[in-house]
């Protein structure tokens, strides 16, 4: 991009992968900077810089953007999304890269695919999907319409998981075995509004397990960590849960919402080069884009009800380049298990959809990769019958309505993907044209 176009690309992604970016590029003998402010940019090369400095950049002085851990266009109505669109929507080439594409999420590759200008996520929906038991915010995907959805989204999007996805060898590309050690703890007290110990259900009554059982989890946390001398990545989701394992584990350092951007960056670019040997954190701050596979040892003290938090976080260390067998401790207190049962359905169902849709994309993408892609258009037929005092044409109506006269059509059938048709017949019966439109 930066050769054909001669302007420079820029890089976004989060808090502290910018310059691990820019040192994973050297590894390659890939030149990259880091940019703070407009005035980094000075010359026709990679820039890096993290999603909070967004507003500092001119997008028209790059020739392509690269969203890292794009899920951050998941939300709709979001801002940041909502920022994204807007900003580049004339930037030539454009990228996104994700891990969690969550394939049962249409809105999001909705959003994807209008931030690459391939189609909005209103013409999408229009096209490809119904909605689901005249619940106006639920979208199904037309029966009919599933090779042809997955054909498109193949036209610009990639999914794999190995390179076998894509016909090739493997070699270099398995990772090594995940094991799982779920610790539950028995707490001493008993949460508010209840006589005895009981599985909570609501997301009150699990924030208020986790509170009454939070000394006995830390403690159980810190006791592994402490009779180990190999890297740890410890995840909290409360900041007491954190203020306490840091008190417990001489050797940890926490990085909190409550830290300058300065000191978050510092802390976890320490622990990448093993300045410190135990991180404590929760998933929100530090679960996206760290290649952290020098460690092989995480703890989630406690969980949350985000299994994207939770894949993202374990995903930290167990990523292609670990060469150790990774172990992955759960500590919970017995009023947990709707939580933990939860993540464990959640994450089946991601492994099921995943492979669904590896399954719809491979053919797609083989031939896209290896012939590559080329958009095509649909061919539609046209005909027209006449009669005494009528006719009667089949075709696009967006089209055929430019033909006809005023005040000729009585009635008018149209697919709902053309929208812009009703708009037409709206218009022109709102300044007197049609007198009969349906």
């Amino acid at each position: 991009m930066v050769s054909k176009y001669n302007k420079p690309v820029l890089i976004l992604a989060p808090l502290a992968v910018s310059k691990q970016t820019v040192r994973e590029g050297e590894k390659f003998g890939i030149e990259a900077e880091i940019a703070i402010q407009a005035s980094d940019i000075t010359r026709p090369t990679i820039y890096v810089t993290n999603y909070e400095k967004l507003h500092h950049f001119d997008p028209s002085v790059f020739a392509g953007v690269v969203l890292d851990e794009s899920s951050i266009l998941k939300s709709f109505t979001g801002a940041t999304r909502n920022q994204l669109v807007g900003m580049f929507g004339n930037t030539p080439m454009r990228l996104c890269c994700t891990a969690t594409p969550a394939p049962n999420d249409h809105m999001e590759l909705g959003n994807h695919s209008e931030f690459l200008g391939v189609l909005t996520r209103t013409e999408m929906l229009s096209t490809f999907f119904v909605h689901d038991g005249g619940d106006t915010s639920k979208w199904r995907l037309k029966g009919h319409a599933e090779d042809d959805y997955w054909r498109w989204v193949c036209s610009w999007a990639v999914m794999l998981r190995q390179p076998a996805d894509l016909g090739y060898d493997n070699n270099g590309f398995v990772l090594p075995v995940l094991k799982y050690h779920h610790h539950v703890v028995k707490s001493v007290q008993v949460a508010d509004g209840f006589l005895f110990p009981t599985e909570a259900q609501t997301l009150l009554e699990r924030r208020g397990a986790r509170r009454v059982s939070l000394s006995e989890r830390v403690e159980l946390c810190a006791a592994l960590v402490n009779a180990s001398t190999e890297p740890w990545l410890v995840w909290c989701d409360l900041n007491a849960e954190g203020d306490a394992l840091t008190k417990l584990i001489p050797d940890a350092v926490q990085v909190a919402g409550r830290d300058r951007d300065e000191d978050k960056e510092s802390r976890m670019l320490g622990f990448s080069e093993g300045r410190h040997r135990v991180l404590i954190s929760k998933p929100s701050i530090c679960g996206w884009g760290m290649n952290w596979q020098h460690c092989a040892n995480t703890a989630f003290v406690g969980l949350s009800d985000s299994w994207e938090q939770w894949y993202q976080a374990i995903r930290r260390i167990w990523r292609f380049g670990q060469k150790s067998e990774v172990n992955c401790h759960v500590i919970t207190s017995e009023a947990e298990g709707a939580v933990v049962r939860n993540i464990q359905r959640k994450e089946a169902d991601a492994a099921r959809m995943a492979k669904e849709m590896v399954r719809h994309m491979s053919v797609y993408n083989q031939e896209a990769v290896r012939h590559g892609t080329v958009r095509t258009a649909d061919v539609y037929k046209t005909m027209t019958e006449n009669g005494t005092g009528w006719s009667v044409s089949l075709g696009d109506s967006v089209e055929l309505i430019k033909t006809l006269p005023s005040d000729s059509v009585h009635y008018n059938i149209f697919s709902p993907p053309f929208r812009l048709a009703l708009h037409l017949f709206s218009q022109r019966a709102r300044y007197g044209q049609l007198s009969h439109a349906c």
